[in-house]
């Protein structure tokens, strides 16, 4: 029986029928911003196939735009819909710290009603967003420091962009993640929705030692993501700058363990792979958002036999559905090996729910679906095999901490997330 998705036997009295109650599923990795990208980036400005480099101007210069306001609405739509596809919680990689100049937002205090008064405001837009749909949110706030490394291991400028990621130095974002902290629990008030915990953005954007500053200044207990070995230009560069592996690199600084979360891990060495197994680290998945840009399989079956826990997520949201990253995960396998099962049913559930509360940090909690086993897609399948089948069409009810949230892909208290997107859109044209 598959630990994720329960007999229907036993479980036939919790909903109507035709219908199963299940745990509900974890998105590990999101960056609510990158919604904005979905249906954008793959043609290019003189009407060819959009590549890499078009999705990457894209990206960039909506995180130049965003405000406060803009961010809080967009991220409510975001997680409005998440919820209503079935996810109960959600990592949030986030690193549009400060103005788009740099300047801390709460700086300029002079004019009291001005919208940058509020310190932390773009990381507490995420949190009131998350409050409003009713999701469980672990905000990742992330340490990016640097502009890049070049492909001979040259250390790049923060560009225009970037310097709303910064925080100048690895000690300076510490403080300020100390004070999110507080900001972040008293706007949770006790709704017992929203934490902390925390990222570095990639070896590319920290120098070695701002990743071991961060290993021994940041608190033990915390989850801790990066983003792994996503594109072998990555790796390249890692190896002319100093020499070894991302996962090397971490490996020196102390950061290989159970609380690590890698986001990709797609193009790992057999030395990678044994490291992060051995350390018994998470890594997260995103195989839709890894499809929609071309970054390739990763080592998905020799990572788990090597001792480390997969995890999903959705990523930039190009598709919202824990059921197509769950069965992503298995069929970029099967097309990367030439072998079916190489997850089990039981496998892929626990990736999409114990692994992924695991990469968090959360408790286990009583959040749950009930999904449909009369339609098209599952009328006939087994209950452990709907991973396979189902998708978040099928999902009837989604509760999370005790609250209803969602009905037939509508939120209880939201609405339809269509008409919350369509709102964002209107109310900002510069995003249209």
């Amino acid at each position: 029986m598959s630990p994720g998705h329960p007999s229907a036997a036993s479980e036939e009295h919790h909903g109507p029928a035709g219908t199963l109650r299940v745990p509900a599923p974890v998105n590990a990795h999101s960056h609510a911003f990158h919604r904005i990208l979905r249906g954008r980036t793959h043609e290019g400005e003189d009407g060819g196939a959009g590549t890499f480099w078009t999705w990457r101007e894209h990206m960039y210069k909506y995180a130049h735009a965003l405000t406060p306001a803009g961010y809080q609405q967009l991220a409510t739509a975001v997680f409005a819909e998440m919820v209503t596809a079935g996810y109960s919680a959600v990592g949030e990689f986030h690193y549009l710290h400060h103005q788009n100049d740099g300047t801390p937002y709460g700086a300029n205090v002079s004019d009291p009603e001005a919208p940058d008064t509020e310190p932390h405001a773009m990381e507490l837009a995420l949190g009131r967003a998350a409050l409003a749909a009713g999701i469980r949110l672990v905000l990742l706030d992330t340490c990016y420091l640097q502009g890049g490394l070049a492909a001979d291991g040259t250390v790049l400028e923060l560009d225009a962009t970037q310097r709303r990621f910064s925080d100048g130095s690895a000690e300076a974002w510490l403080q300020r993640h100390g004070r999110l902290a507080t900001a972040l629990k008293d706007l949770d008030a006790g709704a017992g929705l929203l934490t902390m915990g925390a990222a570095i953005h990639s070896v590319r954007a920290l120098a070695p030692a701002d990743l071991e500053y961060i290993s021994s200044g940041i608190d033990p207990a915390l989850p801790l993501h990066v983003h792994l070995s996503e594109q072998p230009a990555e790796n390249q560069a890692c190896l002319s700058a100093y020499g070894l592996t991302p996962t090397g690199l971490l490996e020196q600084a102390g950061l290989l363990g159970a609380r690590l979360s890698a986001v990709h891990a797609t193009h790992l060495s057999t030395q990678d792979i044994a490291s992060l197994g051995g350390g018994s680290a998470n890594i997260v998945m995103c195989p839709t958002t890894e499809a929609d840009l071309g970054d390739g399989i990763g080592p998905a079956r020799e990572l788990a036999d090597a001792g480390a826990s997969i995890a999903l997520g959705s990523d930039q949201h190009a598709v919202l559905d824990p059921y197509l990253e769950q069965r992503a995960l298995e069929h970029g396998e099967r097309l990367r090996s030439g072998q079916r099962g190489r997850f089990s049913p039981a496998e892929i559930s626990a990736a999409a729910r114990e692994a992924g509360l695991r990469s968090l940090g959360l408790p286990e909690n009583e959040d749950h679906l009930v999904v449909s086993t009369h339609s098209v897609r599952t009328a006939g399948s087994r209950s452990a095999q709907l991973p396979l089948t189902a998708t978040a069409a099928d999902i009837t009810a989604v509760y999370i901490n005790g609250e209803l949230v969602a009905r037939d892909g509508i939120h209880t208290r939201l609405g339809d997330p269509a008409d919350l997107y369509a709102a964002f859109f209107q109310n900002h044209p510069e995003f249209s």
